[in-house]
């Protein structure tokens, strides 16, 4: 037996039901609702056309530049940094080889001094002679120490921890608490005190014994 339409006042008879409203209906109503499905098409399409002019203004490029400026000045201490600690080892090397030379250049100079200082003067003793021998003997095994004297040199690769960088993905204006970075360093605080920690445009960190609040502004 055939059913009437499910529309109010429509004596017409159903001929199927409608996907929208969950209704049977005649065939005017059933195509009434297909039309105005078809209308929401339009307004979709309107939509999707203002997400492509959005994907047009889109600088993506720009953004990178941002984010690669951050980066770069990560690079460019990261590079100072090795070369301040070059520097300082390479002082170090040289101090301990040139600090040996120095010292045997003092004993030479001393030497030369009181050689020419005897000549000069024509007398010397039997005991000088034999001290100023000892000495040229001596000097000449520490520069020959030193001559066959080196460093090893134990050099560790450089280990870069990959959490170095951390790349988070987050929404302006959002805060995820979950995704905070390690602790860069500690400030000592009254127990007692609710005075501000830190705050910026948007936010104020105080603490409210036993708590830590981030409050939004």
């Amino acid at each position: 037996m055939s059913q009437p339409c499910g529309l109010v006042k429509c004596t017409r008879t159903s001929r199927g039901l409608c996907d929208c409203c969950k209704q049977n209906l005649c065939l005017q109503h059933l195509n009434e609702h297909n039309a105005l499905l078809i209308s929401e098409l339009d307004s979709l399409a309107d939509e999707i056309n203002a997400l492509g002019d959005r994907f047009k203004t889109l600088n993506i490029q720009k953004t990178n530049e941002s984010y690669y400026e951050k980066l770069e000045q990560w690079r460019v201490q990261c590079h100072q940094e090795i070369d301040r600690f070059f520097e300082l080892k390479n002082q170090q090397l040289n101090e301990c080889v040139s600090g040996k030379v120095r010292e045997q250049e003092k004993e030479y100079n001393r030497l030369q001094s009181k050689v020419a200082e005897l000549i000069r003067e024509q007398e010397t003793t039997k005991q000088d002679i034999d001290l100023l021998t000892s000495s040229i003997h001596h000097l000449e095994e520490q520069l020959h120490r030193i001559d066959r004297t080196y460093f090893q040199i134990s050099i560790r690769p450089l280990v870069i921890d990959d959490n170095s960088i951390c790349i988070n993905e987050t929404i302006e204006h959002e805060i995820d608490l979950l995704n905070l970075s390690s602790t860069y360093k500690t400030i000592n605080y009254p127990l007692e005190s609710r005075m501000a920690l830190s705050c910026n445009d948007q936010h104020v960190l105080i603490h409210r014994k036993p708590n830590l609040c981030l409050i939004d502004r």
